[in-house]
């Protein structure tokens, strides 16, 4: 069984700043890929930033520049810095993880889900 945990959402005023954190646990073998989505009402759910094991990171083109995302597998532990936070960045956001176990393949985890509220 593997869960994730996400912490550090909140409401924050336009320009501020949130620090997201996931935990990972449960019969982890490897990590290879951490991530973050998030979704606002009435809209999908979007890839906000991801990186991997090769040390790739991806970024949605709208938070490219204040957004930072970092992991370390060994800790299993995530986060994603959020600077000049908008109010457009207000959704619900998921933490989410490419783990496989001690038998099995590879596969995608998701947390519960964390809600960012960016508003004066």
């Amino acid at each position: 069984q593997v869960q994730l945990v996400e912490s550090g959402g909140g409401l924050v005023q336009p320009g501020g700043s949130l620090r997201l954190s996931c935990a990972a646990s449960g019969t982890i073998f490897s990590i290879n890929e951490m991530a973050w989505y998030r979704q606002a009402p009435g809209k999908e759910r979007e890839l906000v930033a991801r990186t991997d094991n090769g040390g790739t990171t991806d970024y949605a083109d709208s938070v490219k520049g204040r957004f930072t995302i970092s992991s370390a597998n060994a800790k299993r532990t995530g986060a994603l810095q959020m600077n000049t936070l908008k109010p457009e960045d207000t959704a619900v956001y998921y933490c989410s993880a490419v783990i496989k176990e001690y038998t099995g393949p590879y596969r995608r985890y998701w947390g519960q889900g964390t809600q960012v509220t960016v508003s004066s």
